[in-house]
């Protein structure tokens, strides 16, 4: 393995944001148990996965495929957290305070795969 995703801050700020996910969701209606509340879950927790997973891989090119996925999944957790904000399911501050965080991972996600893409790490 090239990478120890254990000692790479996205990987942990990925696992921070799942944690948060996790805990915000336990406020949401029950019946979006199954609904917005698994989709955000599963979005959040494939975030630091792919991350992981990427890292498992043996080349660099492959490493890059992953860290794109999971910056679509951090993408696809902002636009999640805005329809929880619009449904009120969030007050506007923990929706900002939730997509700051998301904003700085996906910006070290990018950082972090323009690096290993151009061979830099």
């Amino acid at each position: 393995m090239k990478h120890n995703f254990r000692l790479l801050q996205i990987w942990k700020s990925g696992i921070d944001i799942a944690v948060k996910t996790y805990t915000h969701c336990k406020s949401f209606p029950k019946e979006e148990i199954f609904g917005l509340s698994a989709q955000m879950k599963k979005a959040a927790v494939s975030i630091s996965s792919n991350i992981a997973e990427g890292c498992g891989r043996g080349t660099d090119a492959q490493l890059t495929c992953f860290l794109d996925i999971s910056l679509d999944s951090a993408c696809e957790l902002e636009t999640q957290i805005v329809i929880a904000q619009k449904l009120q399911f969030l007050s506007d501050g923990e929706a900002m305070e939730w997509i700051r965080d998301i904003h700085s991972e996906q910006k070290q996600i990018r950082s972090f795969r323009d690096k290993v893409s151009a061979g830099l790490l």
